[in-house]
């Protein structure tokens, strides 16, 4: 299949105006995907921990296009009081939603438990994703239903998810120091996107829902994400500087599946380059997607017991 190149194709975007809650857009590909959206008149309300550098990227987008709508609320990924409370404050907006993309995370961390005592790179970039969806919902099958546009839920995942733990996930040595390898926690963590994007898919079609839901790989970029591994990612690049991206062409697959007509319909897929590939042994795994769900779902409500 022949690869759309990303200047054609962020060219050839249409959708009528909608709104977006994105998670993580004030750096790198989060930003430059909010830009874009924005751009084309997508109402963008960006969830972020830091506020400020998140103002700063706001003023940068209605720099470029004064009429463009963008709007900032606090959201810790890390948090599940958080999470909750920053949909408590989005759904006080009365807005429709129409595409949410879980871009946030955090990559090759030391090991660390959350205040919720979840090892760290699988809280932000799963759990907090996990919950902050479920939350939402409810307000997105509302606005595919009054609307009649299709919904689209994005989740960001990477080329990572090959590379994990020996069962792909350590259910039950999640929270342990031993055998901790973050590298592999964040494969671990981009595993799981891809298998929620999967059962979620699946249930969603099962209740007839018109919203589609996919998982992407923006690519191999040099961005803040990468701040615990910096150093040896400037020395690998120099011997693999032909698979890099550039910012703008990391966030090119996202905004694709985002709004791009020709990927109407398409749910439960993988893409990288803006085509659909397919992902690891582990992420095809439809019992592994069910059992991550359901551990899931048991260790938020524990947490909420606590």
């Amino acid at each position: 299949m022949e690869l759309m190149p990303p200047t054609s194709l962020l060219l050839s975007l249409i959708l009528p105006p909608t709104s977006l809650l994105y998670s993580g857009g004030a750096s790198g590909i989060g930003l430059e995907t909010a830009r874009v959206l924005a751009l084309r008149n997508v109402h963008v309300i960006i969830g972020v921990r830091n506020t400020v550098s998140a103002k700063k990227a706001k003023e940068e987008i209605v720099e470029q296009k004064p009429s463009a709508r963008v709007d900032i609320l606090k959201l810790d990924l890390c948090s599940l009081t958080s999470v909750a409370s920053f949909v408590h404050n989005f759904l006080a907006l009365h807005l429709p939603l129409n595409i949410l993309i879980n871009n946030a995370g955090v990559m090759f961390c030391p090991f660390k438990l959350s205040e919720n005592g979840v090892e760290t790179q699988f809280h932000t970039n799963h759990l907090g994703h996990f919950l902050l969806t479920n939350l939402l919902l409810e307000k997105m099958k509302q606005t595919a239903e009054a609307t009649g546009i299709e919904g689209r839920i994005i989740n960001l995942s990477s080329i990572a998810h090959n590379y994990t733990y020996r069962k792909g996930i350590r259910f039950q040595k999640l929270n342990e120091r031993k055998g901790y390898d973050n590298k592999k926690a964040y494969g671990q963590s981009k595993l799981c996107n891809i298998l929620h994007s999967n059962e979620l898919s699946r249930r969603l079609q099962e209740e007839g829902v018109n919203i589609t839901v996919n998982s992407v790989h923006p690519g191999i970029i040099m961005t803040p994400l990468m701040r615990h591994s910096s150093y040896l990612m400037h020395f690998l690049k120099i011997f693999t500087f032909y698979i890099w991206k550039n910012v703008p062409q990391g966030a090119a697959t996202t905004c694709y599946v985002a709004l791009h007509p020709s990927v109407k319909g398409e749910s439960g897929k993988y893409f990288v380059d803006c085509n659909k590939v397919k992902p690891s042994k582990f992420a095809s795994n439809e019992q592994l997607g069910r059992k991550l769900w359901d551990f899931s779902e048991r260790l938020i409500n524990s947490i909420s017991k606590a």
